[in-house]
């Protein structure tokens, strides 16, 4: 407050007080020493204020320039982390993006080799059959052209044509009806005539999917029967011939659980692992993994849906 005083207005109090002093008498002479020594002391507490707020004006203007590059330390720090987490992200989504793409490239390429085991077999069964036909065609020829061919000379062509021979030769059964007939002997649990009809699918229709799935329900019949020995060559037919026929996860699973119960359980969990990995969104393939939990397996991150 003292500062706030106006130097102009001091100095013409200073005037008056001056004139005062000499237009005074004697005695008030005495009295304007103290004045005077007041004037001073007034006047040295105005500096010393002065300089106290000249002090505490540099102290503030300290102060804020520190707290200005705090503010500015912090904000430079926030930016990089900001930076360090959006580069963090953006590794992970890459990462991500690139695991999502090898799995689909593994599904892929396991697909396109089960597809060519399928076409593989498919064509030597082919060449079977034609080496076969050839030995029929060369057997008649040799046999005289106006006499058939012995009845034990050729069997059935395995692509589905009727065999070779005399008017008592068997004909070839439908290929659907027989199925559907085998199916329904095998819910009926006839499993030996099933068995038969299973196998007349097979033997008459080699190429044709359903004789995939017939291999599959000689593979249950075995399974039931607890011979998992032969089980498990039933399940390997299908997945070996017919890889992508609509059996062929159940065929996997099911010859997991016949390796588990023949005591191979690492081949067994081998096999479950397998069929999580090729089939991963299948009912099979949850079954697979129920089972393996239950045998406190461990599965493996990359087997996950």
């Amino acid at each position: 407050m003292l500062r706030a005083f106006p130097l102009r207005n001091r100095f013409i109090a200073a005037a008056m007080l001056a004139a005062v002093v000499v237009a005074a008498p004697p005695r008030a002479r005495a009295a304007s020493k103290e004045i005077i020594e007041l004037q001073t002391q007034v006047q040295q507490l105005l500096d010393m204020v002065q300089r106290m707020q000249s002090t505490l004006d540099q102290k503030f203007g300290v102060m804020q320039h520190l707290v200005e590059q705090t503010a500015d330390n912090a904000n430079q720090m926030n930016a990089t982390v900001n930076a360090l987490q959006q580069k963090l992200n953006a590794q992970n989504e890459s990462l991500g993006g690139k695991v999502d793409t090898t799995s689909g490239q593994v599904q892929s390429l396991n697909d396109s080799v089960d597809e060519l085991k399928s076409r593989i077999a498919k064509l030597d069964k082919s060449i079977q059959d034609l080496q076969g036909q050839l030995q029929n065609i060369q057997g008649g020829a040799t046999g005289g052209g106006a006499n058939p061919a012995p009845a034990g000379a050729s069997g059935p062509g395995a692509a589905g044509m009727p065999p070779a021979g005399g008017p008592g030769a068997a004909p070839t059964p439908p290929l659907k009806e027989t199925f559907q007939a085998a199916l329904r002997d095998y819910n009926a649990a006839k499993y030996p005539v099933a068995t038969g009809e299973f196998q007349d699918v097979i033997h008459y229709y080699p190429m044709d999917d359903l004789a995939g799935s017939s291999q599959f329900y000689l593979g249950e019949i075995a399974y039931r029967q607890q011979d998992y020995q032969s089980a498990v060559k039933s399940y390997n037919a299908v997945l070996e011939g017919f890889s992508g026929n609509a059996k062929a996860p159940a065929a996997q699973l099911h010859k997991g659980y016949a390796l588990i119960q023949l005591k191979k359980t690492q081949s067994g969990v081998q096999e479950l692992r397998s069929l999580i990995q090729r089939h991963p969104q299948t009912p099979e393939a949850a079954q697979a993994r129920t089972k393996l939990n239950e045998l406190g397996v461990r599965i493996n991150a990359a087997s996950k849906p």
